[in-house]
């Protein structure tokens, strides 16, 4: 194993520290005489407030800064322009978000999404634990973590330059807390506010929430000793009700295909009206499901800031950073599963068929209607504590020296783990319906005779999947600049160096009751533990929601994991004894160790063109980085058929199947950079810039390790293994623009041009492999003599192999309705074919072009109070998604995901203690994965286009005393993500609006 050099890191920066320290405390002894004559030097600090203040402060970064930079700043001390930094981050030219809950989480800046900016805090990089379904692999930051009343500015770098700390590609997104120095003198301001979110579903109660924070800022000892504490506690109940194919369409199939999940081929096609073509591209839905989702976030930040300047040229300054986002859901949902028997369907024309309806009849054999309840329940802490000195070693020599010590951590908080789901059903179902011409599919089922609707005496327990996910990312890194003034050739020269090293853990236990075919009877299940709901009512915003499936039963969760553990037999042999199978033994356990070392040389030169004012600034950048990834995982030992078409892999969950492996890889760049920028007039800017940026790979690409899906399918099983040999994504940029300040109030007109030329782009190289020795009944000598004596029906195929075949060779667990047999038939070694998986690895494979134009227009009318901001940005690229296109390899298209179209329209007053703001955010539809829900290749998913409308007002009422409402989505806008054409659904969300009333306190 190669030795980490962390320790050595750790103790070179102390020492540097220290150094650092010693020559920055001398030297201010040394000019204590000095700096009671530049104490007049000293610039008071303007405090300016409320939206105009606010947009103004924007305007004047976005003018002086070198390249192309856009900011938000607070409005007032403890008032940022929205209540989420994300929402506020969307205003901007090119950014656009995504949203959780109804709540902005992360940011896509020019088409490039979350993974692909870097977020720093107060210039530093910050450490990410963005949770997700399995073992975390994202870089991406949450940004609802973060409260937005303890931020000062949010700065967005969209041109590189060598002094710009590398890892976006996007942009760089500098959070820029607020320090007592900056603003002398007592201040603090505190603010509470109640919130109001109608997205709740009706399992449950719409309440007022708090959330509450405080700012205090205060300096003494004539302004050489400040602090600054901030603290915040907020709560949100919200909720939303989704639909969709929620496990995917099979296929892309071309009308031409003969496979399971395909159409019939002529002259059996008798059910199929308008079949698909030869040619032409189609899918079939694998489920559909109805779900309603509550959430309880609780969400606590706290800051604390202390500087000491004890004349003009040092200034000391220690900072802590704590946020704490708790989040637990309660899911309940209705759904039916496609066997792809004895189908009818009708479909539009090609060459893409969309279904208009599918459905499907099971006969006296029936199927399941299936009920569920989860529970999801994640806590997520970010640490941050730095020190930064800041020192004018000369009037021509300065240095800066900044460390910090910074953790970002997610995993559970509950007992049942991150994610916890329980599944029930009714076996009753003979029919099931879809109408796919709606905005939403359309469910109508139809019972065995002589049943009618639901009833919670025939309910009875299915299976169960408890998850554990975890991750924790902590950053130590040293950064060491300086700047060296010039009154020659050359302005100034900036230079320095860093060391990061970045260590993740990211973790993943599953333990999966694979009875989905039911165990026990309904007699073990208490007919009142079941709660009749309408489900229609939560989907009133799309069309289709009144004809469907209305009502479904939603259980007590933790009363049925009571049931289930405490029952027995049969429930506790389908896992082992162990009831729902909970585990906190991480089976999935990927490290990986990023140790980046950089160094830039960056000069700079002002100039005159004619009378034209001129500013030339060039650098390079160097970036080393050197990557270790032991991992963890678990192998197979057999496999089981547990119900119908579903199958499962045996041992993934015994810490006895562990094995370790190590994997290693580094890579170095040297980076340039350049931009210019003219004056041709008092109020006009002109920019050009080139540069070389990169973004590292997401975490799953470069941790090591064979892991494979728990669930296969008749055609095999899948699987994936990380690579550390991967290049970073690498970016030659291009940026052109105009910007014209047209008055001293705060106008201007902008517009720009951006390219960005990117290497490296991670595709999957899938290869066919037999990496285990597990074997499938599915085609073996017990299924071939089962098919030869009862036909193709899978229901009758798995009743014969009960009944005939060696009984060591399966586990009966029960009885279906029908008197079928439920149970696992098990893959016999010698007898069954030896299991396939695709194993998927993600390789360096291709490049890609985007391009755009933004263009922004931001109008204050004269001293009227009113104004507006417009912008709209364009966002192309040279390779999208061939909707027209199977491969006939299997392999997934390339495509870059993310690139929109997007545009703001914000219209606002501030004037004599009132202040109101109208938004409208949209963004066009857009590809978001090449894949589909179930990672079958070629089948996209398109989030169609969105928009909504936000506002807020608030009123001054007294000196310092302001009381505010805000709306957010106060149209109730859906969201629909889709495949290939709209009726293809794979989500469609109704989320809700949300209020938020209060009143804050500032001196």
């Amino acid at each position: 194993m190669r030795h980490s050099g962390l320790f050595t890191w750790r103790q070179v920066s102390l020492a540097l520290l220290g150094s650092a320290s010693a020559l920055a405390l001398a030297h201010s002894a040394h000019a204590q005489e000095a700096d009671e004559e530049g104490e007049d030097l000293r610039q008071d600090v303007v405090v300016v407030e409320g939206i105009r203040g606010s947009l103004v402060e924007a305007t004047d970064i976005k003018r002086n800064a070198q390249g192309v930079v856009d900011a938000i700043t607070n409005e007032d001390m403890g008032k940022f322009p929205d209540t989420n930094l994300a929402e506020s981050l969307q205003r901007i030219t090119g950014v656009s978000i995504n949203r959780q809950n109804g709540e902005g989480s992360e940011v896509t800046v020019r088409g490039f999404g979350p993974g692909f900016n870097l977020v720093l805090l107060n210039g530093r990089q910050m450490p990410t634990a963005f949770l997700e379904g399995g073992a975390p692999s994202s870089r991406s930051f949450d940004f609802g973590n973060l409260a937005s009343e303890g931020i000062a500015a949010v700065e967005v770098y969209k041109t590189g330059l060598a002094s710009i700390p590398t890892g976006g590609i996007g942009s760089t997104l500098n959070i820029k807390t607020a320090r007592p120095l900056d603003a002398p003198g007592l201040r603090y301001s505190v603010g509470a506010k109640g919130v109001y979110d109608n997205s709740v579903t009706n399992l449950g109660d719409t309440e007022l929430t708090p959330e509450i924070s405080g700012i205090f800022s205060n300096t003494f000892g004539d302004d050489k000793f400040g602090v600054a504490l901030v603290g915040s506690y907020q709560e949100r109940d919200s909720g939303f009700a989704q639909v969709g194919t929620t496990s995917g369409w099979r296929g892309a199939f071309l009308g031409a295909e003969n496979n399971w999940g395909t159409l019939p081929q002529p002259p059996n096609d008798t059910q199929v009206t308008n079949r698909p073509g030869p040619n032409d591209i189609y899918s079939t839905p694998q489920n559909v499901n109805y779900s309603l989702t509550n959430v309880n976030r609780e969400r606590i930040n706290g800051q604390a800031t202390f500087q000491y300047s004890p004349n003009s040229n040092f200034t000391a300054t220690l900072d802590y950073f704590y946020t704490q986002n708790k989040v637990a859901t309660e899911r309940s949902d209705m759904s039916v599963w496609f066997n792809h028997g004895d189908v009818t369907s009708g479909w539009t024309d090609g060459p893409i068929a969309s279904p208009l309806f599918y459905n499907e009849d099971f006969g006296d054999l029936g199927t399941d209607l299936s009920m569920g309840g989860a529970k999801y329940a994640t806590k997520a802490e970010n640490q941050s504590i730095g020190l930064n000195l800041d020192w004018q070693a000369t009037d021509r020599l300065s240095f800066t020296f900044d460390a910090h010590s910074s953790s970002a951590e997610n995993g559970q908080d509950s007992p049942y783990g991150t994610s916890s789901v329980i599944s029930t059903a009714d076996f009753e179902l003979r029919t099931q319906a879809v109408d796919f011409t709606k905005d939403i599919p359309v469910l109508e089922i139809g019972f065995q005779d002589p049943f009618t609707g639901i009833d919670p005496s025939r309910m009875i327990s299915t299976g169960s999947v408890f998850s554990n996910s975890y991750i924790k990312t902590e950053i130590d890194q040293f950064q060491l600049n300086g700047r060296y003034e010039l009154d020659r050739f050359i302005d100034s020269v900036d230079f320095g160096v860093s060391a990061t090293n970045n260590k993740v853990r990211s973790a993943f236990a599953n333990a999966q009751r694979d009875t989905w075919g039911g165990v026990g009877t309904a007699d073990d299940l208490p007919d009142d533990i079941f709660k009749r709901v309408n489900i229609a009512e939560n989907f009133d915003q799309f069309s289709g929601a009144g004809q469907t499936q209305k009502e479904f039963f939603v259980f007590d969760f933790d009363r049925m994991v009571d049931i289930i553990d405490s029952a027995g037999d049969p429930f506790n042999e389908a896992c082992g004894g162990d009831g729902v199978c909970r585990s906190d033994d991480f089976l999935i356990d990927r490290r990986i160790e990023e140790e980046s070392y950089a160094g830039f040389f960056e000069v700079s030169k002002d100039f005159d063109i004619g009378l034209m004012p001129a500013n030339i600034t060039a650098g390079l950048r160097y970036e080393k980085t050197d990557i270790t990834s032991p991992s963890q995982v678990t192998t197979p030992t057999g496999t089981q058929w547990v119900a119908a078409n579903e199958f499962g892999l045996i041992g993934l969950d015994n810490p006895d199947n562990v094995v370790v492996q190590e994997f290693t890889g580094e890579y170095d760049y040297w980076l340039p950079a350049i931009d210019f920028r003219l004056e041709p007039r008092d109020d006009v800017v002109l920019r050009a810039s080139y540069s070389k940026t990169l973004t590292r790979p997401g975490y799953a690409d470069i941790a090591g390790g064979l892991s494979v899906a728990q669930i296969f399918r008749v055609d095999g099983g899948n699987g994936t293994n990380g690579n550390t040999n991967l290049r970073p994504f690498l970016s030659e940029n291009f940026d052109l623009s105009a910007e014209w300040y047209y008055n001293d109030l705060g106008s201007y007109v902008s517009a720009g041009y951006f390219r960005k030329d990117v290497e490296n782009f991670i595709g999957s190289g899938v290869v066919t492999q037999t990496p285990f020795e597990v074997y499938t009944p599915f085609g073996g000598e017990r299924y071939n003599a089962a098919v030869a004596a009862v036909g193709d029906d899978i229901g009758a195929i798995r009743q014969w192999i009960f009944e005939n075949a060696d009984p060591s060779t399966f586990e009966i667990t029960g009885t279906d309705s029908s008197g079928n047999f439920t149970g696992n038939i098990f893959g016999v070694p010698g007898e069954d074919p030896l299991l396939t998986f695709d194993i998927a690895t993600p390789v360096n494979q291709e490049d890609a072009t985007i391009d755009g134009w933004e263009f922004a227009w931001q109008h204050f009318f004269g001293d009227s109070g009113f104004g507006f901001i417009a912008n709209y940005t364009i966002v192309d690229g040279d390779v999208a998604f061939d909707n027209n296109q199977v491969p006939s390899s299997g392999d997934p298209q390339f495509a870059v995901t993310g690139l929109s179209d997007s545009y703001n329209l914000i219209g606002f007053y501030d004037k004599d203690g009132l202040q109101a703001r109208i938004a409208y955010n949209w963004r066009d539809k857009f590809l978001t994965s090449t894949v589909g829900v179930s990672g079958t290749p070629n089948n996209p998913l398109y989030v169609e286009d969105y928009g909504q409308i936000d506002f807020n007002v608030s009123y001054e009422v007294y000196d310092g005393v302001t009381l505010f409402v805000e709306g957010i989505n106060v149209t109730d806008e859906t969201s629909r993500t889709v495949g290939r054409t709209p009726a293809y659904v794979n989500f469609a969300t109704q989320t809700g609006s949300r209020y938020n009333i209060g009143a804050r306190y500032t001196f």
